[in-house]
């Protein structure tokens, strides 16, 4: 039989997954491209500097010096820079523990960089970087880099009539150069940042809010429900009541009609909840890849073209408590979720990444620890003659749950 994939709808952005604030691996994986490119560029600077002084043919002393100094700046701007990446709203503008050592550090490696250069530009760029490092508020960053660079571009055109003569190395050039783009390269990384933050917030709060609207659906519809039935049969007792004395058949018979009301309370309770519970299959696996995707995991799913024939009271209940065993004990990279239809049985099977510290005893369906989801899985499948499988292995955990078609026609 063939089988097409589940039109889940697009992912969405990534975005909040492990400490006070919580990221995606996504949104994680982007952070480290983005503050790598950031200390690659102050490391090449400080090497470039470094070159500058040895084409000079500076004494080894004063080069080992420089470079040494160098690397302590290039080291101590990486607090700052890791303590971005789970910076809150109302964090102070300095936080001394964070940015006080490249501060100090980067107005000693100035003084003796510039000095060892000649080269004004090298002798402001420590210290201007890790000003721009701070904690500043929306909109205060984009103006302090602007001055900034108009700073270095100042001081560049100084060294150029100064310090870079027409006989001075291409490290050089390429050294202020490289000065006078750092600053704005960094706060454009760091503002691309803040977009994907907020987007990632954006689409946690999305997942929570349609999470809530669906239960004040169902509490809605539990309300009407309940409430007009109940109305009912107050009115209906309270009548009964005052009848009696006088009319004791004609109370008898209101008691008979609060009976009846009762009855139809109970049956449009069981049909509201047979109403959620008999969502179609191929639904049921959408809905599972969007929370998937909501939680930052890469999900996919493909689902037989017959898929409505598939028992969905059976497997319905198996696809929301796999995917909540999958984001509470999953790796959180990657799952796909596979129904198709075998040898006059449907086969429903959710593969996924591990997560690290998770052993295989938490994961077995007998174990203590995890197992009690998996228990419910394997017992609803036999109840209506079906059997679970699940596997571990290369990283991967496997849970399978095959049933009869025969007998069902729901979804």
């Amino acid at each position: 039989m063939s089988s097409r994939p589940v039109d889940a709808g697009p992912a969405p952005a990534p975005v909040d997954a492990r400490s006070a604030l919580r990221l995606t691996r996504s949104v994680s994986a982007t952070w480290w491209y983005m503050s790598l490119g950031i200390v690659a560029f102050e490391l090449i600077a400080v090497l470039l500097t470094v070159v500058v002084l040895v084409e000079d043919e500076r004494d080894a002393l004063t080069t080992l010096a420089v470079a040494a100094g160098g690397l302590l700046w290039w080291l101590t701007t990486l607090l700052p820079l890791a303590a971005y990446r789970h910076r809150a709203e109302d964090v102070s503008l300095l936080v001394p523990r964070r940015h006080l050592p490249p501060l100090l550090v980067g107005v000693a490696y100035g003084l003796g960089a510039g000095y060892a250069t000649g080269m004004w530009v090298v002798l402001v760029l420590p210290l201007l970087q890790a000003v721009i490092l701070l904690n500043w508020p929306p909109g205060v960053r984009l103006r302090v880099v602007v001055a900034a660079t108009a700073l270095l571009v100042l001081l560049w055109v100084v060294d150029g009539n100064f310090s870079l003569r027409s006989g001075s190395a291409p490290s050089a050039f390429q050294l202020a150069f490289l000065s006078t783009i750092l600053p704005i390269t960094t706060v454009s990384s760091l503002w691309w940042w803040d977009v994907l933050v907020t987007l990632d917030k954006a689409r946690a709060s999305e997942a929570r809010l349609a999470a809530t609207q669906e239960r004040l659906r169902v509490a809605t519809d539990v309300h009407d429900l309940q409430g007009h039935h109940l109305q009912v049969i107050a009115l209906q007792l309270e009548l009964a009541e005052r009848l009696m004395p006088q009319d004791p058949a004609a109370g008898m018979e209101q008691l008979r009609a609060a009976r009846v009301s009762v009855g139809e309370a109970r049956q449009g309770t069981r049909d509201l909840a047979t109403r959620f519970r008999s969502v179609p299959l191929r639904d049921e696996i959408a809905n599972a890849v969007d929370l998937l995707r909501a939680a930052g995991t890469v999900a996919e799913a493909t689902v037989d073209p017959d898929s409505r024939y598939a028992p969905a009271s059976a497997l319905g209940p198996v696809i929301r408590e796999t995917t909540t065993n999958v984001l509470r004990h999953g790796g959180g990279r990657w799952a796909r979720l596979d129904l198709s239809r075998s040898n006059g049985s449907w086969r429903y099977e959710i593969a996924n990444d591990v997560a690290d510290g998770v052993d295989a005893a938490a994961l077995d369906p007998a174990g203590t620890s995890g197992g009690a989801g998996l228990e419910g899985i394997a017992r609803r499948a036999a109840e209506v003659g079906g059997h679970l499988d699940v596997r571990r292995e290369d990283g991967s955990f496997t849970v399978t749950v095959t049933v009869p078609s025969e007998g069902e026609n729901a979804g």
